[in-house]
């Protein structure tokens, strides 16, 4: 038997409860349901209740919305009209009794602790009614008649012993029934019931986690499921470190320390009545329930990292106690935390001089200003003869933590840990590590705790400077280029921002060089001229065989065969930075599996400048999509050489001379009709569509094209030969196009995932008219960008602009 327990996301929406539904109903085995209140209803009941308090008439607004909230879910997922009637009967009932309860407080503007418990219980209990119904086979149950609470210390707390044994009676049946699924129960998480008095009562925020705890030891489950918006613990928040992933297990204890410390997952008391019973948790994604999640255990097996996660919290407020009358007096760390607890001001980091003569505690920041007014209470004599000092609170700060149980008598891990940190200027103000070496604890300046989570979980192993180790293919205008970049910033790099950039590798078609400590660049072409010979199983052969950390390939070729050698670069762990536009624009599968190794192995697949040279339209396109937009329409000039080609073309200079013009300025190919057939264009839209969130290949794009296919065929001296031929025509459309004021423009076309490329005419109010010279221009509509689509303009071709975007490609993967 295992319990199940959904929380406020998983029944949040329709989409989600019915998720919810299918997990749950797929189950071979008998389980037990506990949920949430629906996502966002806890906070909606008491900031109603708040409103109600001050005799602010808007609660019956806010009440209404809660209502029509549950009866547009039932609406949505009950298909059984009796069983949905008698359902929102059901929940009627219970709205009532809310606002009731809502207008007695409105009335007499008084919300008493055991008021305000009562009206946050409602969630669960309207959720769990909502859940038994539309699950096949369902019964709900009342979790108040055995969750039992006692009072202490101001505070309702577990009973444990008389809950265990009335959760035990309550489920004798279930437990006892070899077959699954006759009776799935749904129990309310959250709330409770005081053993003494019968007053509605909760086991806190979070505590529908707690519930299923509770019931699952109880009955000795064979595991505890906690299904959540998360495909479980990460090894940081990804909100913030975009190559934090999945952690697959977790002791008990390394679970406990990152929830602890800000990891939001599963609620703290949670894991301890399954600890105690060994009882695995695992933390599934309702969102994507084909993931495996993060199992929670007593002992991971054949795990060798020392760093699990990285969890931090924010809103600290460091609170230092310090005074010489507290060197070797017994007694004074008792009296600070005592105080602290009878106050409820939880403390979750302590650090102590070994002099003794000063304590550092970590508190939340809404609980300093009243631990600081305790304390000075309780030390107010030592305080007035001077023995010690006023409490000093420095807010403003975050606390960081990384755990790992196999940091246990590993030597240097704190070495390494603060050593990152100072190269990266970041100040560690307290630290905390207890003897069970799990858990390194530090507080830092607010305003540097992103920077501090990403050099931890990208580079917590650092040498004095950060090395980034190139191989460079290609040698041209683009490869040339690059390499002279490289060359004039490395000295600013490197005492700037402690990056080396260090090119182990140039090759070219036919030889290569490579040496592991570094080639210099300022004689880098007397080197390859005198070179060994290579292909390219040399090439592949030397970089793998090279095995050297941090590496980057940078293709800076329009090769096939050097695009064929991506994957097995990714494979080795190798990131890939490219401006031919191959592989990205080659059958979507190789593309996908590319995107996918670079993801799964943490390193990257960069490309931005297939597309606009050095613009920031790929990188653009990523960051919306990576907020939550949807990109619904491209539109775009992407070809620098035609826009160069169609900008040029006047009575004076013919067609066929703006092409040859386009070659000898370098911003066409090498052979030009690759441009002049619209295929490099087709290969940039798709590489911006696959980008937008869409599968299409080549083939899928229609091609409106200004030219006869036969100009496409045969050796390229036929094609200079016939091109003048095409002269004529294009000039007697050209007149008319400038009668009409209208200029021509070669745009690809993206929508819902349909693609085309044409030549249009476009009038002088089209933003695509003004264009100059052989710039391009991308307009992004996006769910956000709709009625002012984005627009994205500017040098689109070109060997230095080129460089200049695979320079940037690199240094992002530098994380400078």
């Amino acid at each position: 038997m295992k319990v199940m327990k959904f929380g406020g996301t998983s029944v949040g929406s329709v989409e989600s409860i019915l998720s919810l539904k299918r997990i749950v109903e797929a189950e071979k085995e008998q389980v037990i349901v506990v949920v949430s209140a629906l996502g966002g209803i806890t906070d909606k009941l008491i900031a109603t209740s708040q409103l109600a308090l001050k005799g602010d008439e808007t609660w019956k607004d806010e009440f209404e919305s809660m209502k029509q909230r549950h009866h547009s879910m039932v609406e949505a997922i009950i298909t059984d009209s009796n069983k949905r009637t008698t359902l929102l009967t059901t929940l009627d009932d219970l709205f009532e009794q809310l606002r009731s309860i809502y207008y007695g407080v409105f009335l007499i503007h008084d919300l008493s602790p055991k008021t305000q418990a009562t009206i946050v219980s409602y969630g669960e209990r309207l959720s769990s009614h909502i859940v038994g119904v539309l699950i096949n086979n369902g019964q709900r149950y009342n979790s108040r008649d055995f969750i039992k609470t006692v009072r202490k210390q101001g505070k309702h707390v577990l009973d444990a012993e008389l809950t265990n044994h009335l959760v035990r009676e309550a489920f004798k049946s279930i437990c006892t029934d070899s077959k699954a699924g006759t009776t799935i129960p749904v129990v309310p998480g959250f709330i409770s019931r005081d053993h003494d008095t019968g007053e509605t009562t909760n086991l806190g925020r979070g505590g529908s986690d707690y519930t299923a705890a509770i019931i699952a030891a109880a009955l000795n489950a064979s595991v505890l499921e906690i299904w959540t918006d998360v495909d479980g613990f990460m090894t940081a928040d990804p909100r913030v470190i975009k190559t934090a992933y999945t952690i697959n297990e977790l002791s008990y204890v390394e679970a406990m320390e990152l929830c602890n410390f800000g990891a939001k997952v599963v609620y703290p008391p949670t894991i301890y009545p399954v600890c105690v019973k060994n009882i695995p948790i695992r933390v599934k994604n309702t969102f994507n329930p084909e993931h495996p999640g993060t199992l929670i255990k007593q002992k991971i097996e054949n795990d060798h990292r020392m760093i699990k996660g990285i969890s931090s919290i924010k809103g600290t407020t460091l609170i230092t106690v310090t005074g010489l009358s507290m060197v070797g007096v017994i007694g004074v760390n008792r009296r600070i935390f005592s105080t602290l607890a009878e106050n409820g001001i939880s403390v979750f980091m302590v650090s102590q001089a070994s002099s003794e003569n000063s304590t550092s505690i970590g508190v939340r920041d809404e609980d300093a200003e009243r631990a600081v007014e305790v304390l000075n209470q309780e030390f107010s004599k030592e305080i007035v003869t001077g023995a010690m000092f006023p409490m000093h609170a420095e807010s403003g700060l975050a606390t960081i933590a990384i755990v790992g149980e196999n940091m246990k008598h590993t030597p240097g891990i704190a070495g390494k840990l603060f050593g990152t940190l100072g190269r990266s200027g970041i100040s560690v103000i307290a630290c905390a590590q207890g003897a069970s070496e799990t858990n390194i604890s530090f507080v830092v300046d607010a305003k540097y705790l992103r920077k501090s989570l990403n050099v931890l979980h990208d580079s917590f192993f650092l040498s004095e400077y950060k090395v980034l180790n190139l191989f460079i293919c290609g040698i041209g205008t683009v490869g040339g280029n690059l390499i002279e970049q490289i060359n004039s910033q490395y000295k600013m790099l490197k005492e700037n921002r402690q990056l080396k950039l260090k090119v182990v590798g140039i090759a070219s078609s036919k030889k290569a060089i490579f040496n592991r400590d570094g080639i210099d660049l300022r004689t880098y072409k007397e080197q390859m001229a005198n070179a060994s010979a290579s292909n390219i199983q040399r090439l592949k052969e030397e970089i793998i065989g090279m095995n050297i950390f941090n590496s980057v390939f940078v293709d800076c070729t329009a090769s096939a065969d050097v695009a064929a050698l991506y994957q097995d670069f990714l494979d080795h762990n190798i990131s890939v930075v490219t401006a031919n536009k191959i592989a990205a624009s080659g059958p979507y599968a190789d593309y996908h599996k590319l995107k996918q190794t670079a993801l799964q192995r943490g390193i990257k697949f960069l490309f931005e400048t297939n597309v606009g040279a050095g613009l920031p339209i790929i990188g653009t396109i990523n960051d919306l999509l990576n907020s939550g937009d949807k990109i619904l329409r491209i539109e775009a000039v992407l070809s620098g050489t035609l826009n160069f080609i169609f900008n040029t073309i006047s009575a004076d200079v013919p067609f066929s001379e703006t092409v040859r013009l386009a070659k000898e300025k370098g911003y066409s190919e090498p052979d030009p009709r690759i441009d002049l057939c619209g295929k490099d264009v087709i290969r940039k839209l798709v590489i911006l569509t696959r980008e937008a969130g869409y599968k299409v290949e080549q083939s899928d794009v229609e091609k409106n094209l200004f030219m006869p296919d036969s100009f496409f065929e045969g050796p390229i001296d036929d094609f200079w030969k016939n091109l003048p031929t095409l002269d004529a025509d294009f000039e007697t459309r050209r007149k008319v196009l400038e009668a009409e004021d209208k200029r021509w423009r070669f745009v690809a076309k993206m929508e819902g995932g349909k693609t085309s490329v044409s030549l249009e005419a476009v009038g002088q109010h089209h933003p695509f008219y003004g264009l100059e010279g052989s710039n391009n221009i991308v307009l992004l509509t996006t769910e956000r960008y709709k009625e002012y689509p984005m627009l994205i303009q500017g040098y689109g071709a070109g060997a230095s602009v080129t460089a200049a975007g695979v320079f940037a490609n690199i240094m992002s993967i530098a994380n400078i």
